[in-house]
C-alpha cells in the first residue's frame, strides 16, 4: 500500500510541471497571436494615414491593444486632422473602438 501511495505522489510531482508548461505554451501562443494582430491593425492604420494627405503619420501615434481598442495620441495641426485620423482608424478592420488623445496645436 505504501508503495502505491509513493508512486501516486511521485507521478503527481512529475506530471504537475508538465501540465503547467502546457498551459504556459498555450498562453504564450495566444499572446503571440494577439501581439501580431495588434501590430497588423496598427500598421493598417498607419498605412491609411500615409495615403491621406490631410493626416500626418509622423505626428500621430497609434497603439492597439489585444481587444482591438486603438488609442491615438500625438499632435495634429487642426481639429479636422484629428477628426480625420479618428475616422480613418475606425474604418480599419479589427478595430473595436478608438480613444482619441490627440492634441490640436494652437494657432500661432
Amino acid at each position: 500500500m505504501k508503495s502505491k501511495v509513493a508512486i501516486l505522489i511521485s507521478m503527481a510531482i512529475f506530471t504537475a510541471p508538465v501540465s503547467v508548461l502546457a498551459a504556459d505554451d498555450k498562453s504564450v501562443t495566444q499572446s503571440i497571436k494577439e501581439t501580431a494582430s495588434d501590430a497588423t491593425i496598427t500598421t493598417k492604420i498607419k498605412a491609411e494615414y500615409a495615403k491621406d494627405k490631410d493626416v500626418s503619420m509622423m505626428n500621430i501615434k497609434v497603439d492597439t491593444d489585444y481587444k482591438g481598442v486603438v488609442t491615438l495620441s500625438g499632435t495634429a495641426k487642426s481639429q479636422m486632422e484629428a477628426d480625420k485620423a479618428v475616422t480613418l482608424a475606425k474604418n480599419v478592420g479589427g478595430v473595436t473602438s478608438v480613444t482619441n488623445n490627440i492634441k490640436v496645436q494652437p494657432k500661432s
